[in-house]
């Protein structure tokens, strides 16, 4: 008889969901925050104000008043979960289109527009000073969390550092970089891999043949977990774990969130060419305002009446947002010069003072 052959390790990873897609319980142990409705409530209500924003939005770029903009239809959930369980100390390190974090965390709309009209003073948000602005480059952020929460572990401030990153950016050296550092010195940080099933056109099967996203987290050494990105309930549970044990020195920890982009993954895109309308039909079913929405009405706890009036005030407000970015006033040329060197370099320095020259000639 042969003799079995050892094994060095094995490894599990959960899947958390609290709500499936009708919106109905599929587990009775619910989390405190979730007990309270008056909570779920609010956070639906935030949802449902950043979808009417991202319309908004997308309506300003068709009619040439916003640059290229990301929409994040069908993330609200995700990232209404992680904004409501950040400490207002701990850092936030984006990509481009975590609208719902950075509202709750006080950005505001107009500023947001102001990024994507091409307006760099966007960045110059509202909210926590020391979170990062947009970051385009994928996976950068990742590296530049990682380095804020080994900040934290050496000052030994209860802080925590989390960033977003999306399944195609998973892929990248940066973010696994950032992955292996947090494991090696036990830093505070918390990677959530938001994974919407497509890098602009390539469909997550073709660009990893991991059976998670989560599980990139093992080989770095740190706790991982696949939940429910369209489930607020699940998020919102999980991302209580990870900042908790974050904050108390048990370290990182990756979060793979199972959602959907049912937009384009830019306004320069489009998802017609590369998916079928039955697959984007179906994740309308799985989509998280839907569900919540189900789920508070079995509670009692929302009608369509408030609903109905939520919209309009989400509308109002959105509306006098999109005022204020529309009546700013624009930066002067010599602005993209200035800003970049503490002394500008002598072709600069040249080019700067034509550009002023072009703009009064016009």
């Amino acid at each position: 008889m042969e003799k079995p052959v050892p094994i060095a390790a094995t490894f599990e990873i959960e899947y958390l969901q609290y709500l499936d897609a009708e919106g109905k319980l599929v587990r009775d142990d619910l989390p405190a925050f979730a007990r309270d409705t008056k909570q779920l409530v609010k956070l639906y209500q935030e949802m449902l104000m950043v979808r009417v924003f991202d319309a908004k939005a997308i309506a300003l770029q068709r009619t040439g008043k916003l640059g290229t903009y990301a929409p994040c239809l069908g993330h609200e959930a995700t990232y209404l979960a992680i904004g409501s369980t950040m400490q207002e100390d701990d850092c936030f390190a984006p990509s481009y289109r975590e609208y719902g974090v950075q509202f709750h965390r006080g950005v505001k709309p107009r500023e947001l527009l102001m990024y994507w009209g091409g307006d760099e003073r966007g960045s110059n948000f509202s909210g926590p000073a020391h979170d990062f602005a947009w970051c385009v480059p994928i996976g950068t952020q990742c590296l530049h969390a990682a380095g804020s929460a080994l900040a934290f572990k050496i000052r030994k401030e209860p802080r925590v550092a989390v960033c977003t990153i999306g399944d195609g950016g998973s892929s990248k050296a940066d973010f696994n970089s950032a992955l292996n550092v947090a494991g090696a010195m036990s830093l505070p940080l918390v990677a959530v891999i938001v994974n919407n099933g497509w890098a602009i056109s390539v469909p997550r099967d073709a660009q990893t043949g991991a059976r998670t996203l989560a599980q990139k987290g093992i080989a770095a050494g740190l706790e991982c977990l696949q939940v429910d990105g369209n489930d607020l309930i699940a998020m919102r549970a999980a991302m209580d774990h990870a900042l908790k044990r974050a904050r108390h020195g048990h370290g990182g920890m990756v979060i793979e969130a199972v959602t959907y982009r049912l937009s384009d993954h830019t306004t320069a895109d489009d998802a017609r060419r590369y998916r079928s309308e039955q697959e984007v039909k179906d994740a309308w079913a799985r989509e998280p305002l839907r569900r919540m929405k189900a789920y508070l009405m079995s509670l009692n706890a929302w009608t369509e009446d408030e609903e109905t009036a939520w919209k309009a005030q989400c509308t109002k407000y959105v509306d006098a947002e999109v005022n204020a970015y529309l009546e700013t006033k624009a930066q002067p040329v010599e602005a993209m010069f200035d800003y970049t060197y503490a002394e500008l370099p002598a072709d600069l320095l040249a080019q700067r003072e034509e550009a002023i020259a072009w703009e009064k000639r016009t």
